[in-house]
């Protein structure tokens, strides 16, 4: 009678944790919260699109790679750069539209470190912006459309069990 040793390895991934210091020296995140600031409330695809659509029609590049996948543009270091601003809890999402908006914790940063970015790049957000905001509002509203019809869809086949 002979026993199978079985073993268990772990494997341990070293990843850096962000802080706010971090954040107060990144000006790519500090003029991400100010978009997100000037805009309210902002679906993550929406950003993407947004920061995507600066970068190529407006001229204004905050330093995100983009890769087209079907036409839709992607960046992971955007999206990770919204997962640090959430994990540090300068951003939060609501839970039934899953839109970005800034916590008061984010309002307060901005007010004592926000003047690190520049004016005339704020301006010059705050105008393609104005600009870009439609576009914007109808992308996430078609979202909040789709999702909506998928929870009520959800409820439907509950309710014929």
């Amino acid at each position: 009678m002979s026993q199978s040793k079985t073993t268990k390895e772990i494997k341990i991934v070293a990843r850096p944790v962000v802080t706010i210091d971090a954040v107060k020296r990144d000006t790519r995140k500090l003029k991400l919260l100010h978009i997100i600031d000037m805009i309210g409330q902002i679906s993550e695809k929406g950003l993407t699109q947004l920061i995507y659509k600066l970068k190529n029609d407006k001229g204004i590049d905050l330093g995100y790679k983009f890769f087209s996948i079907a036409g839709v543009p992607n960046s992971k270091e955007l999206l990770e750069d919204v997962r640090v601003l959430l994990y540090l809890g300068l951003v939060e999402s609501d839970p039934i539209t899953r839109k970005l908006r800034l916590t008061s914790l984010g309002k307060e940063f901005l007010g004592s470190e926000g003047s690190k970015v520049s004016k005339e790049d704020l301006d010059n957000i705050s105008n393609a912006l104005d600009e870009l905001k439609t576009y914007i509002q109808s992308l996430d509203s078609t979202t909040e459309i789709v999702i909506r019809g998928m929870r009520s869809l959800r409820g439907r086949r509950r309710r014929r069990r």
